[in-house]
């Protein structure tokens, strides 16, 4: 889930009709949670001045009766107390978790994600609770720190920068207690700034090469991408919109189709993702080789 409604309800709503608090959706003129929230609100946020439209979350549960909720913590408030959140992982199953549980029992940590899976998955289940855990008691005021055994337990080049971005968005801090990167990393020290730098560079790198490799099955007349109506440019096109946090709806309608039996429409919001997903598939496959 987008975590765009954050941004927005950080600030209080301009729109007179609405005048929604910081920490609570908007409202409609009926007493609502309105659907969208209104643009006024949504451009207060420099990443999001250029987006169509932001959607209220289902968590905010649009069209029920409106309610205020609790305002997020100052942003200037200092941190009241600091929970420690472990992770551990091993790449197979014949692996032992043993050593890293007791590298991280022995710091104290609240509570240890652990999972086994590999580096290549799209998709990592108690790595994502973990840090929806930590965002969610950070916005509570309390500092938090993600506590790891080793950099590489979290992944490798542009899956641990972009990972260093969510969680500096989130103003949580990293701890790993050896290899190269060992010791504590506050989000705004130079550790999350190089992995920033180097997760937008990779990026570019991926993009690249996952187009050269386009072209050149395009070349052979092999299909480019499961939907059958994709194309480089189409790809790196909403690669572009994707990056400046457009949905995937505002997204499909920015593009059109230039080849095969809808040629001339737009794709459907259900393409997008899917050519987007795909996209994300060969570049973690291009790190890993």
């Amino acid at each position: 889930m987008s975590d765009h409604f954050k941004r927005v309800e950080s600030h209080d709503c301009p729109v007179s009709t609405c005048a929604a608090p910081a920490g609570s959706p908007c409202r409609t003129g009926k007493g609502r949670v309105a659907i969208q929230y209104h643009t006024a609100r949504f451009r207060l946020v420099l990443q999001l001045a250029k987006a169509l439209s932001v959607p209220t979350p289902a968590v905010r549960k649009p069209g029920v009766v409106w309610t205020e909720l609790p305002r997020p913590a100052s942003s200037d408030a200092k941190p009241v107390g600091h929970v420690r959140l472990g992770y551990a992982r091993a790449s197979t199953a014949r692996q032992s978790l043993d050593a890293q549980l007791d590298s991280l029992a022995e710091t104290g940590v609240t509570r240890v994600f652990s999972e086994k899976i590999s580096t290549r998955a799209a998709r990592r289940p108690e790595l994502e609770a973990a840090v929806k855990l930590a965002g969610e008691i950070r916005s509570s005021g309390v500092a938090v720190t993600l506590v790891v055994h080793e950099h590489k337990r979290l992944g490798r080049g542009i899956e641990l920068a972009m990972l260093a971005e969510e969680l500096k968005a989130s103003d949580v801090g990293l701890e790993f207690l050896t290899g190269e990167l060992k010791g504590s990393h506050d989000p705004s020290g130079i550790v999350f700034t190089v992995l920033a730098a180097m997760s937008g560079m990779e990026r570019e790198y991926i993009r690249d090469r996952t187009l050269e490799g386009h072209e050149s099955a395009r070349k052979r007349g092999k299909t480019i991408g499961g939907a059958g109506v994709t194309d480089e440019s189409m790809l790196s096109m909403a690669l572009h919109l994707h990056d400046q946090e457009m949905s995937l709806r505002d997204i499909a309608k920015r593009l059109i189709i230039t080849i095969g039996a809808k040629k001339g429409q737009h794709p459907s919001p259900a393409t997008v993702m899917r050519m987007l997903r795909e996209y994300d598939e060969q570049a973690a496959a291009a790190v890993s080789t």
